[in-house]
């Protein structure tokens, strides 16, 4: 299985060697960043799986830097910050990020936290279905989720990023359409492990989806909010199951 690779974005010396020796110990091929410039030079050489990203770097705001990664790629985003107010949470998430750590953290956390993010995005999988995510093309309104490809594009042709909880959560709910799913059961799905994360990630990703796909959560017409349960898909949907 080949080796992921990681950017640690962080202007901490310290940080970044002990982070970089545990992760590095754990099986990963690990790039360092001190400010936000060297890891957009890093992204345009370097082919990487996830990034670490703090939050306050010397030349950058770590949300622009959320920004700009999200207008090119939809590489998974955990940020690791010293900020741990619920705010703070909350609009990181809003951001693109996929994961939100507060230091300190204990390494074997981090290690987890890597590790579920990883496995979300490189193979969602379908909720009480033997076939693979991978095998599946869904059309829904104007989009095309494929699978396999891990991509989501539009009538004419042009993707839209998704980052890897925005896909797992678009994914399950195309996989039940017309079911109400509660928050719970999408917080699981989506997170993959049981964390103290902020308990209201599920909405934020689902107020990021409804952006992307162009959905006013005010007159749905792919995803309804079902009050003090959950949501639920209303669009119509058709599958295309590729051979396997």
């Amino acid at each position: 299985m080949d080796k992921s690779h990681i950017l640690v974005v962080d202007d901490d010396p310290e940080v970044q060697k002990v982070v970089s020796k545990y992760l590095t110990d754990d099986g990963y091929i690990i790039y360092k960043a001190l400010t936000g410039a060297e890891s957009l030079a890093i992204l345009k050489e370097k082919q990487i799986d996830l990034i670490l990203l703090d939050m306050v770097l010397p030349d950058s705001d770590g949300l622009k830097l959320m920004t700009e990664y999200r207008k090119s790629t939809a590489i998974p985003i955990i940020v690791v910050s010293g900020k741990g107010d619920a705010t703070d949470k909350v609009v990181g998430l809003e951001m693109g990020a996929d994961d939100y750590l507060t230091k300190p953290f204990h390494l074997r956390e981090l290690s987890a936290r890597i590790k579920s993010v990883l496995r979300r995005y490189s193979a969602p999988e379908p909720a009480n279905e033997n076939k693979t995510a991978g095998e599946k093309i869904f059309l829904f309104g104007n989009w095309k989720m494929d699978c396999g490809k891990y991509e989501v594009s539009a009538e004419d042709g042009e993707s839209v990023h998704l980052t890897s909880g925005e896909f797992q959560l678009l994914f399950t709910l195309l996989n039940s359409p017309g079911r109400v799913l509660k928050r719970d059961q999408l917080f699981e799905i989506t997170r993959g492990v049981d964390y103290d994360t902020y308990d209201r990630a599920v909405d934020i990703q689902i107020g990021r989806l409804r952006k992307k796909l162009g959905d006013d959560p005010c007159t749905p017409t792919l995803i309804k909010t079902v009050r003090g349960v959950g949501y639920m898909f209303i669009g119509d949907v058709k599958v295309q199951q590729l051979a396997g």
